[in-house]
């Protein structure tokens, strides 16, 4: 007598976008296209897309999903129509934990900000005379709203008419993105008041502070630290105070699991002195902030391409940790961080951005990363005593690499 074969439950299928954005990539949905009962936050819809990116998967690689076992790539994106006046999309990011069942809903991701504009425009959330206003000037201003920071963003998407007269999406171009290997069209991005008039953009009221590490591995119980939170909350250090040099790639790092412990440790102890943990253990449940990044003078290296960075093309060098491991380029919300560090006189990032005796305001610096360079631009002033930055910018590409339908086992959520 044979045993019934057990029965499974069949697979769902729904409308997905696979883009990168920067040097991210993710999963795109539009909120209307998921199923009922994940259009609303809650489990189900964390299993569902924990699901189509392939985690947990304790073997680190989401063979069995769209993920590519980094934090650059197991990353999800809800678009929808925007509700608040004067925007044209509301944009929701997950960072999906590539080994536990887990998604950080806190924070931004910079990199695939690039992607939203565009995808939005494809998935038809863009108001349709809005994009064909654009083609005089062959851009598509998208005024985007981030639900996870409260935050607005704009893009500015090229757009161009097709044979047909259609107001297409420019995808493909000659702005090359190092971290990125093919070049592609440019898409500036803007990061409007990245930082609440209400709250501080230092959180502790100093630029620079004594940051208390005993009990890090360190071989001082106190370094200098820049607390800032301006697109995601951050950590700067000096690389020296860590025994780096601000040079480092990420077989430097990655590979080395007693430095991943220690770092781990030392952005634990920042959560709690920026106010964000109440216990350096809550860090382990927010890994997707804040950001620990360190930063350096000027210096030459050679690149994870193999191309060389001179010091001559650089105002500074920053390594920054996302999700436990180095990353391979800069995370577009630390690039934020950045901008609004190094254009704020007396900060860590700011007084090694200083290539001149006795330094100077800064509108914009180029900093070198693992992969190579980028250039950002922020504005900071003060108001009634406290610092503010108003604006943040920098210039990304986007491109879709698959549009079509993602499945997923109906009892996965």
């Amino acid at each position: 007598m044979t045993k019934p074969k057990p029965t499974f439950a069949p697979q769902i299928s729904l409308p997905a976008t696979y883009m990168r954005g920067g040097t991210s990539k993710g999963t795109f949905f539009k909120l209307s296209d998921l199923p009922e009962r994940c259009q609303v936050a809650g489990q189900a819809r964390d299993n569902f897309l924990l699901r189509v990116v392939g985690s947990p998967d304790p073997y680190g690689k989401q063979i069995d999903g769209l993920g590519n076992g980094s934090s650059s790539t197991s990353k999800t994106v809800i678009l929808s129509e925007a509700k608040q006046a004067d925007h044209d999309v509301n944009y929701l990011f997950g960072q999906v934990n590539i080994a536990k069942p887990m998604i950080d809903w806190a924070g931004n991701c910079g990199n695939l900000t690039a992607a939203v504009g565009a995808c939005a425009i494809n998935m038809g959330l863009v108001d349709a005379q809005k994009v064909a206003d654009s083609a005089t000037s062959g851009i598509c201003e998208v005024r985007i709203w981030q639900q996870n920071i409260s935050k607005t963003i704009i893009a500015h998407v090229p757009v161009y008419q097709d044979a047909q007269g259609e107001l297409q999406v420019q995808e493909t171009g000659d702005f090359e993105l190092d971290g990125v290997t093919f070049p592609a069209a440019e898409v500036k991005i803007e990061f409007i008041d990245p930082v609440d008039s209400s709250s501080a953009m230092f959180p502790t009221g100093n630029l620079i502070d004594d940051f208390e590490v005993s009990g890090c591995g360190l071989q001082t119980d106190s370094i200098k630290a820049t607390f800032i939170s301006a697109g995601i909350p951050t950590i700067f250090l000096n690389a020296k105070d860590l025994g780096f040099t601000g040079t480092e790639l990420q077989g430097d790092i990655n590979s080395d699991s007693e430095t991943l412990s220690k770092l781990e440790k030392i952005r634990a102890k920042g959560g709690v002195a920026m106010g964000l943990f109440k216990d350096e253990s809550d860090a382990q449940t927010s890994q997707h902030m804040p950001k620990l990044a360190w930063v350096a003078p000027a210096a030459s290296y050679t690149a994870s391409s193999g191309s060389k960075v001179s010091v001559d093309d650089i105002d500074l060098v920053v390594r920054a940790m996302s999700m436990g491991q180095l990353h391979h380029a800069m995370m577009g919300t630390a690039a934020v961080a950045i901008a609004a560090a190094a254009t704020t006189q007396g900060t860590l990032v700011n007084t090694v951005s200083q290539k001149q005796a006795g330094g100077g305001e800064l509108n914009e610096v180029r900093f070198g990363h693992p992969s190579g360079t980028l250039l950002v631009g922020g504005k900071t002033e003060q108001v009634d005593g406290r610092w503010q930055a108003k604006k943040v910018s920098m210039s990304r590409s986007a491109r879709r690499i698959m549009v079509g339908e993602v499945f997923v086992p109906a009892d996965a959520f």
